[in-house]
C-alpha cells in the first residue's frame, strides 16, 4: 500500500485478462508473489517496481500477520497462472517521496508486461467498491487493520 501526503492509497486498474472477464470493478493495491528465499518486504518492493515502476518510498508499517483470499469457483485452474485456489499475503504500507513522474504504468520497471492501464490516488475506503468482488473481503479487512495503527493517517 502506497500512501501519498494527503493520505490518499495509490490504485491501479488492472487490465482485463481471463480473471477479470467482464468484470468492471477492477481497482486494486499493486501485489505479487514471493520467490523462494526472499525477504517479504524486500518482495513486496520489488513487486512495487515491476507493476509501477515506483521506487521512491519509506516503510511506514506492516499489518500484522496473513490476509487470503479464494478465487471464485469458476477462476479455478485458470487464474493465478491455473496453480493456485487463491493467495496468502503481507502488506506493507509505504510513504510515496517521489515525484508521480516516476509512476508508469504502461511501460513499467524491467521492461515488465504491464498489468494495469490506469492509477490513482483515492482514499482508502473507497477502495472495496471499485475492487473486483472476490477481493473485497480481504481488502475490508486490511483497511480496518490499517485504520487502527495510529502512526498512519489515511484519508
Amino acid at each position: 500500500v502506497v500512501v501519498n501526503d494527503a493520505g490518499m492509497v495509490w490504485v491501479g486498474r488492472r487490465l482485463p485478462n481471463e480473471e477479470y472477464t467482464g468484470e468492471t470493478r477492477l481497482w486494486q493495491f499493486p501485489q505479487g508473489g514471493i520467490d523462494e528465499g526472499e525477504d517479504a518486504e524486500a518482495a513486496a518492493r520489488r513487486e512495487l517496481h515491476e507493476e509501477t515502476s515506483i521506487s521512491s518510498v519509506s516503510l511506514l508499517a506492516q499489518a500484522d500477520g496473513w490476509l487470503t483470499y479464494d478465487l471464485p469457483e469458476a477462476l479455478i485452474g485458470k487464474a493465478l497462472k491455473g496453480k493456485y485456489r487463491g493467495q496468502k499475503q503481507r502488506w506493507f504500507v509505504y510513504r510515496f517521496e517521489g515525484d508521480e513522474t516516476e509512476i508508469n504504468v504502461e511501460e513499467p520497471a524491467g521492461g515488465e508486461k504491464p498489468e494495469f492501464d490506469a492509477w490513482a490516488w483515492m482514499p482508502i475506503g473507497d477502495l472495496p467498491a471499485k475492487a473486483v468482488p472476490f477481493k473485497v473481503e480481504l481488502y475490508e479487512t486490511l483497511i480496518a487493520k490499517l485504520r487502527a495503527m495510529p502512526e498512519l493517517s489515511l484519508s
